[in-house]
């Protein structure tokens, strides 16, 4: 068995989810030419990073993913866009134990990235959605949490929709982010607020 078939046999243990124009599935090493072509855009990078990560993060990134899953029982899962079949960006939860003020903890932190093709066509909302459907789910309601460079109005307004609200400004490597919450139902109960 080579290495990339003992990668594929990992992403099994990733939940295979459907919306009406998308699969969100393992990510595998098939994936990684168009998640490098994708994540080399500037439209793609320009929040994450001044430059273009190479191909070697790019790999790491996509190691991590499926390291979150084996590791916790969730991480991002590929998008792939069922008329094309093609891999259109990631979408999930990851637990990167960062270095930040004020500290996350073990709260869940969805993320999502698309291929800057597909921006504007509803396809972030609608993984999103699924992505939170499962996730309230499997972490039972719990809070959850995402950051946002400021200036990425696209996601700050996705988050928005989905009940995620800021509750800091801060910085992280230097750079200024938003740190948004999405209360899970104990929060709401206590503040009588409810998320979407």
């Amino acid at each position: 068995m080579s290495v990339t078939d003992t990668l594929k046999s990992a992403v099994q243990i990733v939940p295979v989810l459907e919306t009406s124009r998308l699969i969100l599935r393992g990510i595998n090493p098939d994936d990684f030419p168009a998640h490098l072509a994708i994540g080399r855009q500037p439209a793609f990078h320009r929040y994450l990073s001044a430059e273009p990560l190479s191909a070697e993060e790019h790999w790491k990134m996509l190691l991590r993913s499926m390291g979150h899953w084996a590791m916790l029982g969730y991480g991002f899962w590929a998008i792939e866009e069922k008329a094309t079949g093609e891999y259109i960006g990631g979408v999930g939860y990851l637990h990167l134990k960062r270095e930040i003020s004020p500290e996350i903890g073990d709260t869940p932190e969805i993320g999502w990235v698309l291929a800057p093709r597909v921006h504007g066509q509803g396809y972030a909302s609608e993984a999103v959605a699924a992505v939170i459907a499962w996730g309230d789910a499997h972490f039972h309601h719990a809070r959850t949490m995402c950051i946002i460079h400021p200036e990425n109005e696209a996601s700050l307004r996705l988050a928005h929709k989905f009940g995620y609200r800021e509750y800091i400004r801060t910085t992280y490597h230097g750079d200024p982010i938003v740190m948004l919450e999405r209360p899970g139902r104990v929060e709401e109960a206590a503040t009588g607020d409810a998320a979407p």
